[in-house]
This record gives C-alpha cells, sequence and structure tokens, in this order.
C-alpha cells in the first residue's frame, strides 16, 4: 500500500491552458498536453512553454485534441473531439493535417483518444456514436468502439463499450485494458499476434462516483486509473486489490452520484464545472521525470498541470526509447 497523497501538496506546471485533458511527459524532461486552440502546448521543467499547431479561438476548430501519442518523427498524433472526428498529425513544425479519417471504409466519428503501443501499433478510441456525445452519459450506453491501424489497415477490433476512454496496452504485450468511463469499469482484450483481439473481461469495476477517464502503468505492474468529477487516483494491483492514492472530490458528489444513477447525467452540466479544491476534472496521468517517479496529471476544467512525486516508478511508455 502507498501512503495517500495529500492534494494540499501538489505541484503546477504551465498556464493559460485550454483544456488540458492528456498529458504526456517525455525522457529530455519536456511535458506535453493537448489544447483545444487546436494543438498541443509543449512545457518545460524550468518554466518555458511553447504552442504547436494552428491556433483557434478555444473549442471552435476544425481539430479538438484528446488524447494525444507521440511517434518515432516527432510528431503527435491527436484524437479530434470535433465533429469531423477521425486523427490528427501534428508536426513539430506546427503543421496539423487529418491523418486517419476512416476505419472499414466509414468515417471516423469524435474520436476520444489514440495510443501507440510498443509494436508500432495505433490504437483509437470512440466513445459513442450518438449526437451529441451527452447522449451516452449513462450506464445503458454501449456503443463505444476500439479501432486498431497496423500495416494490415484500419479496422473496427471490438465494440459494445460503455463510453469508450483512454486504453493501454499492458507491459506484456499480451492486453490491451480499456476504460469504461460510464461503465465504471476497466475491462481488458487478449491481443492476438495478429493484433486481433479476444473477447471482453472486466478487469475492475467502480463504486460511487467513480467514472474511470486516464490510465498508466507502474513499474510493478499496478494500473493507475483517474477519476473525473471524484478527481480520484486509483491503483490497481495486478490481482485486482485498489487503493485511492489522491481524491480530492467535487462538493457536490452526492448530487452527481444521484444524477448518474437516475439517468440524468446527459442533462446536466457536471462534466463542463465540476472541480474539487485543487483539481478540476482529472481526467489523465503520465509517468515522467528521469526516475519516472513524477506523475502529472492533466485537468478538463484547469489551466495548468498538476503533479506529485510517487514512490513508484512508472512503466516506461512506448514514444520512452
Amino acid at each position: 500500500m502507498l501512503n495517500p497523497i495529500d492534494p494540499a501538496k501538489l505541484s503546477y506546471l504551465g498556464h493559460d491552458l485550454h483544456r488540458p485533458e492528456c498529458v504526456l511527459a517525455t525522457r529530455s524532461g519536456a511535458v506535453f498536453t493537448c489544447d483545444w486552440r487546436g494543438g498541443i502546448v509543449r512545457m518545460t521543467p524550468d518554466g518555458q512553454q511553447s504552442f504547436i499547431g494552428t491556433q483557434y479561438e478555444a473549442g471552435k476548430g476544425p481539430l479538438r485534441p484528446n488524447g494525444i501519442t507521440l511517434m518515432p518523427d516527432g510528431a503527435f498524433l491527436a484524437a479530434n473531439l470535433a465533429d469531423s472526428g477521425g486523427v490528427w498529425r501534428i508536426d513539430a513544425d506546427g503543421t496539423a493535417e487529418p491523418f486517419i479519417t476512416e476505419a472499414d471504409g466509414a468515417p471516423i466519428p469524435p474520436a476520444n483518444f489514440v495510443t501507440r503501443d510498443n509494436a508500432g501499433r495505433i490504437w483509437i478510441t470512440v466513445s459513442t456514436r450518438l449526437q451529441p456525445r451527452t447522449l451516452a452519459n449513462n450506464a445503458n450506453a454501449n456503443d463505444g468502439f476500439l479501432i486498431l491501424s497496423d500495416d494490415r489497415g484500419t479496422r473496427v477490433v471490438a465494440d459494445g463499450f460503455c463510453f469508450t476512454n483512454e486504453v493501454c496496452v499492458d507491459p506484456s504485450g499480451d492486453w490491451i485494458y480499456v476504460n469504461e468511463t460510464f461503465g465504471r469499469r476497466t475491462s481488458r482484450l487478449p491481443i492476438a499476434a495478429d493484433g486481433a483481439v479476444g473477447p471482453a473481461e472486466v478487469f475492475a469495476e467502480y463504486g460511487a462516483g467513480i467514472f474511470p477517464d486516464g490510465m498508466a502503468f507502474d513499474s510493478e505492474g499496478a494500473l493507475w486509473i483517474t477519476s473525473v468529477m471524484s478527481n480520484s487516483l486509483i491503483r490497481i494491483t495486478p490481482d485486482g486489490e485498489q487503493q485511492t492514492v489522491l481524491s480530492d472530490p467535487d462538493p457536490k458528489i452526492e448530487q452527481i452520484e444521484g444524477d448518474y444513477l437516475a439517468g440524468r447525467f446527459g442533462d446536466t452540466a457536471h462534466m463542463g464545472e465540476s472541480r474539487g479544491r485543487y483539481l478540476a476534472n482529472l481526467s489523465s496521468l503520465a509517468f515522467g521525470g528521469p526516475d519516472l517517479k513524477t506523475v502529472y496529471l492533466g485537468n478538463l476544467n484547469d489551466s495548468r498541470i498538476a503533479s506529485f512525486r510517487s514512490p513508484v516508478a512508472g512503466h516506461p511508455p512506448a514514444h520512452w526509447k
């Protein structure tokens, strides 16, 4: 068991960020986050900050970066949550353009997350086919899906999730873990050598107020999960034991829970307004620093990235090499 983190002792990086939902740390010490002005923000430990992309009015451009991943050539892929959907490529010089727009010959709707694994495969999640997307903010949603793009093409490999959010291939490369936000569970699927995935099985289920969003593995094989609105960080050991490492809940969390149970979640502004004292809709995490023991936290409704020091190092992500 780890000692709980006091949210009052969090440190912060960056300023004037626009919806920094996904955070990514690199070996160089630079930290990157998506930005709804249409690009990526680069931050360094000495306080320098720069924007990569084409700036639009926040949330008004053709690109609303959500999940991001780093490619071997230094470019980023960004899941596009704008109506045009798909995955965009953002080069180091700021050039941004659609990159993966179809799966199985059909247009990819607004995409939630994208990641590259150690085998070079690209995994993409779509939370729902419904418009507006808030119609899927309930426990009965079942139209989220998972896309794989590799040298065999781009295709849907799994369907029927309850609001698909972040995914992560485990350190063994044998499983892909999937957060189902409004299903309040993390599922996992076995990965075959050809990239095909087997049936989903539930790895972890969560209680009142917990809505899983981001995830990352540590060096001991435990999975760390972020929960929006409860602003919780949960560590799950390989045998399924759960520990809340950090918690800074919205004071209205009981009301939020009641709206969820009553099926009213899609009619409320919880996702846009929720915040605790120190965190504002905790959505993602990334292990970084030279020893992979600095945990960076993305927040939907903040303008900066929070961080703390962990006693356990993270597992190196694919881009760490």
